[in-house]
Protein backbone atom coordinates (compact mmCIF):
# COMPACT_ATOMS: atom_id res chain seq x y z
CA UNK A 1 0.00 0.00 0.00
CA UNK A 2 1.51 3.30 -0.94
CA UNK A 3 2.22 6.10 1.83
CA UNK A 4 -0.54 8.22 0.51
CA UNK A 5 -3.37 6.00 0.64
CA UNK A 6 -1.86 4.46 3.74
CA UNK A 7 -1.64 7.75 5.33
CA UNK A 8 -5.58 8.71 4.57
CA UNK A 9 -7.07 5.20 5.85
CA UNK A 10 -8.96 6.14 9.22
CA UNK A 11 -7.06 2.73 10.56
CA UNK A 12 -3.96 4.85 9.47
CA UNK A 13 -4.51 7.72 11.62
CA UNK A 14 -6.68 6.49 14.68
CA UNK A 15 -3.16 4.25 14.78
CA UNK A 16 -1.20 7.50 14.97
CA UNK A 17 -3.95 9.09 17.26
CA UNK A 18 -3.68 6.33 19.48
CA UNK A 19 -0.64 7.58 20.94
CA UNK A 20 -1.06 10.84 23.58
CA UNK A 21 2.21 12.07 22.28
CA UNK A 22 1.65 12.09 18.70
CA UNK A 23 -1.52 13.89 18.99
CA UNK A 24 -0.01 16.52 20.83
CA UNK A 25 2.45 16.85 18.40
CA UNK A 26 0.11 17.08 15.46
CA UNK A 27 -2.15 19.27 17.37
CA UNK A 28 1.22 21.83 17.84
CA UNK A 29 1.89 21.93 14.29
CA UNK A 30 -1.53 22.50 13.34
CA UNK A 31 -1.77 25.14 15.63
CA UNK A 32 1.71 26.52 14.35
CA UNK A 33 3.90 25.61 12.01
CA UNK A 34 6.55 24.76 11.91
CA UNK A 35 7.74 23.62 15.60
CA UNK A 36 11.17 23.70 17.31
CA UNK A 37 11.49 19.76 18.73
CA UNK A 38 12.85 21.75 22.02
CA UNK A 39 8.88 23.52 22.15
CA UNK A 40 7.40 19.76 22.30
CA UNK A 41 9.22 19.14 25.68
CA UNK A 42 9.05 22.11 27.03
CA UNK A 43 5.15 22.20 28.00
CA UNK A 44 4.00 21.13 24.64
CA UNK A 45 3.76 17.18 24.76
CA UNK A 46 5.19 16.46 28.50
CA UNK A 47 3.36 17.53 31.11
CA UNK A 48 3.84 20.29 33.33
CA UNK A 49 5.15 17.98 36.50
CA UNK A 50 7.41 15.90 34.33
CA UNK A 51 10.63 15.39 36.74
CA UNK A 52 14.35 15.32 34.78
CA UNK A 53 14.48 11.66 34.52
CA UNK A 54 10.90 11.11 32.76
CA UNK A 55 11.95 14.51 30.37
CA UNK A 56 14.80 12.67 29.14
CA UNK A 57 12.83 9.46 28.38
CA UNK A 58 10.29 10.97 26.87
CA UNK A 59 13.05 12.86 24.61
CA UNK A 60 14.21 9.58 23.39
CA UNK A 61 11.09 7.93 22.79
CA UNK A 62 9.99 11.44 20.31
CA UNK A 63 13.04 10.79 18.82
CA UNK A 64 13.40 7.39 18.23
CA UNK A 65 9.15 6.24 18.04
CA UNK A 66 6.85 9.06 17.74
CA UNK A 67 7.99 11.59 15.01
CA UNK A 68 9.54 8.72 13.20
CA UNK A 69 6.19 7.36 12.72
CA UNK A 70 4.75 10.46 12.07
CA UNK A 71 7.10 11.57 9.25
CA UNK A 72 7.07 8.02 7.96
CA UNK A 73 2.96 8.20 7.25
CA UNK A 74 4.19 12.56 5.66
CA UNK A 75 1.74 13.43 8.57
CA UNK A 76 5.19 15.68 9.67
CA UNK A 77 8.68 16.41 8.24
CA UNK A 78 11.25 16.35 10.58
CA UNK A 79 14.68 16.07 10.60
CA UNK A 80 16.89 15.12 13.38
CA UNK A 81 19.75 17.34 12.51
CA UNK A 82 17.43 20.07 12.29
CA UNK A 83 15.19 19.35 14.62
CA UNK A 84 12.28 21.23 13.52
CA UNK A 85 9.28 19.99 12.96
CA UNK A 86 6.54 20.30 9.86
CA UNK A 87 3.65 19.57 8.80
CA UNK A 88 4.16 17.27 5.98
CA UNK A 89 2.42 16.58 2.53
CA UNK A 90 -0.04 14.18 4.22
CA UNK A 91 -1.03 16.41 7.10
CA UNK A 92 -4.04 17.49 5.23
CA UNK A 93 -5.32 13.53 5.46
CA UNK A 94 -5.11 14.19 9.37
CA UNK A 95 -5.99 17.25 9.62
CA UNK A 96 -9.93 16.71 10.13
CA UNK A 97 -9.92 14.18 12.53
CA UNK A 98 -7.77 16.82 14.78
CA UNK A 99 -10.37 19.58 14.16
CA UNK A 100 -13.09 16.95 15.41
CA UNK A 101 -10.78 16.25 18.03
CA UNK A 102 -9.48 19.44 19.45
CA UNK A 103 -13.36 20.94 19.19
CA UNK A 104 -14.59 18.31 21.24
CA UNK A 105 -11.92 17.62 23.65
CA UNK A 106 -14.24 18.98 26.58
CA UNK A 107 -16.38 15.55 25.20
CA UNK A 108 -13.20 13.31 25.30
CA UNK A 109 -11.87 11.13 28.38
CA UNK A 110 -9.11 13.44 30.32
CA UNK A 111 -5.96 11.79 28.80
CA UNK A 112 -6.94 13.44 25.38
CA UNK A 113 -5.49 15.21 23.73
Amino acid sequence: MSQTTDSASLDAMLDMLSNTHRRRILLAVADHNPRDEDELTQGGVAPNNTDDGRLEQLKIALQHTHLPKLAERGYINWGPDTRTIRRGPNFDDIAPLLELVDNHADELPDDWP
